[in-house]
């Protein structure tokens, strides 16, 4: 048995190389891998239209001048010069990379959503398929110690056949207010439906614990209180302009969720997102006239905050996903799984994450799942994050789409569900996968 046959690396002490496109707070996160572990990686290109993201890259990572650039389609005129691209660029802005750097032969790691549309989706799965590149798309979660555990436990037959799977997605009531209704997702048309942005990643990890094809969506969903009508009576355009007797009474002031975060020495996410040097004056100028400053209730957002989607997958197994805006916790999945021979039970951020319980033994088993130790940027999700390009790079090396969890055709077919259970919701209907795979 050679070496890729046993699953080790092939050349690992050669580093592979990448041009990193959009170079935000993901893009940021997963370059750093190449500081941390430069043996491994290197970035030598960097697009970015923003100065001081660009710079800042540019800089860490000592890319050569003629390797910098504001358009990514430059970088993409240019003859092949690295192996892999990561694009971390706005979601809608993800087809036209994917597809330019593919036709070059780049390897791609695709930050999730993989597209904003169905089509898009497609195209860029066959453009890499055409050319014979690696696709990696984000999914981090399925890198999650405790994802990896529930797998195994449903694998290893313990609880016998699962016959449901109930999954809840707490989104945090101040994370939607930064993200849905401030920020960048705020709107469909800038950027798609909040259940692709927020929830592609639990749609796959239902379809992975399933490993099954879903045949049968439904879906029901509201944007419910962030509307004019719920604005407090006194309240003002700007969260900064409100009087106090109205700050203290709303939990979604910018001021409590930015302002009163940094003076506490917090200057990590959230407030990292409105400024390039995060203090006092920086933040207060954001407020003032950037769009996180502003109210909640007068925005012109419209996606979902809070959404239901039923599935059937083949032999009648069913499956609920809800998303929720108005919650304590941020993205701490709680998931039932429910077997003919035991149940999961998972409270991902508690300890132990994992619980089984076995009817036939009436007893309950606790599982630790071991957490990644990597630290920020590179320890988002978990350590997920880490294990996600870590596995992107062994596959380079063994030149072995298998290495990564979710490659092309997994990820297009649990996106294509989540189209589908947004076209539910809209037309108020059940769709029913075809013979072809597609829902209709």
């Amino acid at each position: 048995m050679d070496k890729q046959e046993a699953g080790q690396d092939i050349r690992p002490d050669v580093p592979k190389t990448a041009i990193l496109v959009g170079a935000g707070q993901r893009g940021h996160g997963y370059s750093y891998y190449a500081a941390t572990f430069p043996k491994e990686l290197k970035i030598v290109g960097v697009c970015e239209p923003r100065d001081y993201h660009r710079d800042y890259e540019a800089t860490l990572h000592r890319i050569p001048p003629e390797n910098v650039f504001k358009d990514w389609k430059k970088a993409a005129e240019r003859d092949k010069f690295a192996d892999c691209v990561f694009i971390c660029t706005p979601d809608r802005l993800h087809k036209g990379p994917a597809i330019a750097f593919a036709k070059k032969g780049y390897h791609i790691l695709l930050e999730k959503p993989m597209a904003a549309t169905e089509e898009d989706c497609k195209e860029i799965v066959s453009a890499v398929k055409e050319n014979n590149v690696i696709l990696s798309v984000c999914h981090v979660m399925r890198y999650m110690s405790w994802v990896k555990k529930v797998k195994e436990i449903i694998d290893s037959g313990e609880i016998g056949e699962v016959v449901n799977i109930n999954h809840t997605e707490p989104v945090g009531y101040y994370h939607f207010a930064h993200c849905f209704v401030r920020g960048n997702w705020h709107k469909e048309e800038d950027s798609s439906f909040s259940l692709l942005v927020k929830c592609c990643h639990d749609v796959d990890l239902i379809c992975y614990w399933m490993s099954k094809k879903c045949n049968k969506v439904s879906s029901f969903g509201n944007l419910s209180h962030f509307h004019k009508t719920d604005k407090p009576a006194g309240s003002t355009r700007r969260c900064l302009d409100c009087p106090d007797t109205v700050q203290s009474s709303c939990p979604y002031s910018a001021k409590k969720i930015y302002l009163d975060m940094v003076e506490k020495g917090h200057k990590g996410w959230p407030a990292s997102v409105l400024c390039d040097v995060v203090d006092i004056e920086n933040i207060t100028d954001a407020l003032k006239k950037g769009p996180y400053g502003k109210c909640v209730y007068i925005n012109d957002n419209d996606v979902m905050s809070h959404q239901v989607v039923n599935m059937q997958f083949e032999g009648g197994a069913t499956a609920t996903l809800q998303m929720v805006a108005f919650t304590s916790k941020i993205s701490e999945r709680e998931v039932k799984i429910y077997g003919t021979k035991g149940e999961i039970t998972v409270r991902h951020g508690a300890l132990p994450p994992v619980r089984v319980f076995n009817f036939l033994t009436q007893k309950s088993v606790s599982h630790f799942a071991q957490e990644s130790m990597i630290v920020s940027p590179l320890g988002g999700n978990d350590g997920a994050d880490y294990n996600t390009i870590k596995a992107f790079l062994k596959a380079l090396r063994n030149e072995d789409q298998t290495e990564i969890e979710t490659g092309p055709d997994e990820t297009l077919a649990s996106h294509l569900l989540c189209f589908a259970a947004e076209r539910a919701r809209i037309e108020n209907r059940v769709l029913n996968r075809n013979s072809k795979g597609e829902f209709e």
